[in-house]
């Protein structure tokens, strides 16, 4: 009996070994087949077009090809439960950004993820603007103009947004929490969806990321009555900045980063890291970027520590702000 229990256990201990010793081979190998990106918003969207920009570069590096996998619903919370659970062998992988990563934790009492948690950071690809933007009809000729409107009106305009959490959803909280008003919210599967009834002259206004609006603005398709950063975009010289226009205190940025599912391989993150820095790098991919309005963070922003320490803060930075609206 002893010497079965003796042989059980070393083969208990043999199986081991190998685990240990297959996992990391893998790891080395990686990838050899298809890697699924999921985006949690509809194709057309920011985040969709700046995955898909930043992914066939990194497809390049990394040898396999990299397959977008629209998930909308529930401000992108449904695709991010998903990619929490998703097995971590690198195979599938998301692109988070201010609302799923960030915001979502205080909209969301019980949210079935933790962004800082269940998810391993990779990289940061790209920082998008906030511009408020309204129907091309719509009444107000400024940025003045448009604030005393939604004061005098804020029982009859509404505002789109790609769902509760979104970063459309979440910019334009943080802007009727600054002007004390509480418009009527009308939810869209997506930024590009939310665009398209904007345009079409069906919703009033939305506070979007500048790479779903260039291409409408510059068409005169919408109104764009201010850029909430410090400075104007290049892309859009003649939008002021929202200090400019006389709304000082609001101010928002999103961002755009590829996330992993916890207990991915570090070998396998920092191919990850070194195949998105790449693609950053790459002069074709920075020009259509920065053709979008887009951010392209610094070297010392494009790390998974520095992701890390960036979804943290925006964590602390949106939970005040949005915890009165759930």
């Amino acid at each position: 009996m002893n010497t079965i229990r003796t042989l059980a256990g070393a083969c208990v201990a043999a199986v081991a070994s190998l685990c240990a010793f297959v996992a990391p081979a893998e790891a080395q190998n990686y990838p050899t087949r298809n890697i699924t990106m999921i985006v949690p918003f509809a194709a057309g969207g920011p985040t969709d077009v700046i995955s898909r920009i930043v992914t066939a570069h990194m497809a390049q590096t990394l040898g396999q090809s990299i397959i977008i996998e629209n998930v909308v619903g529930a401000g992108g919370t449904t695709a991010t439960t998903r990619a929490a659970r998703a097995t971590n062998d690198g195979y599938t992988l998301i692109t988070g950004h201010m609302g799923t990563h960030a915001a979502s934790v205080p909209l969301y009492p019980k949210l079935a993820y933790h962004p800082e948690k269940d998810f391993e950071p990779v990289a940061l690809l790209a920082g998008t603007p906030i511009l408020i933007l309204a129907r091309k009809d719509f009444p107000p000729k400024d940025l003045k103009e448009f604030v005393a409107y939604v004061k005098a009106n804020a029982e009859k305009v509404n505002a789109a947004h790609a769902g509760i959490g979104s970063v459309s959803h979440v910019s334009c909280e943080l802007l009727h929490s600054i002007l004390d008003v509480k418009p009527v919210g009308v939810p869209f599967n997506g930024t590009g969806p939310a665009m398209n009834a904007l345009v079409g002259g069906q919703v009033d206004y939305m506070c979007d990321q500048i790479v779903n609006a260039v291409p409408q603005i510059n068409a005169g398709t919408i109104k764009a009555y201010a850029i909430a950063t410090p400075a104007r975009n290049p892309s859009l010289p003649n939008v002021p900045t929202t200090a400019e226009a006389g709304l000082p205190a609001f101010q928002a940025q999103a961002w755009n980063a590829v996330f992993a599912p916890k207990g991915t391989s570090p070998a396998i993150l920092a191919t990850l890291n070194a195949a998105a820095v790449k693609a950053l790098d790459d002069e074709n991919v920075k020009k259509r970027l920065l053709e979008l309005g887009s951010v392209i963070p610094a070297a010392a922003d494009r790390t998974p520590e520095a992701l890390a320490a960036l979804v943290k803060s925006e964590i602390a930075k949106w939970t005040p702000v949005l915890k009165p609206a759930t």
